[in-house]
């Protein structure tokens, strides 16, 4: 895979990461489980697993994807 569809592939990830966080910090509360939030709201929608939600919540998304887009606008010019 070249470096650009890498790039590609990157930024479509981080931007779904960001879509199931809106998700996940939507339905917050402390009342709430996170098992709970997961298969009612998020896993309906995007089929993911408890330990992915986890690598999901744990990613620095916003950072990184600024990173990846400013890259990518680096490489257009």
């Amino acid at each position: 895979m070249s470096v650009k569809a890498k790039k590609g592939v990157s930024i479509n990830k981080l931007r779904r990461y960001k879509l199931i966080m809106d998700i996940y910090n939507e339905h917050k509360n402390k009342h709430i489980p996170l098992t709970k939030i997961l298969s009612e709201y998020i896993y309906p929608k995007y089929p993911i697993s408890r330990s992915t939600l986890y690598n999901i919540l744990f990613t620095p998304v916003e950072k990184e994807l600024k990173e990846a887009e400013a890259n990518r606008q680096q490489t257009l010019f």
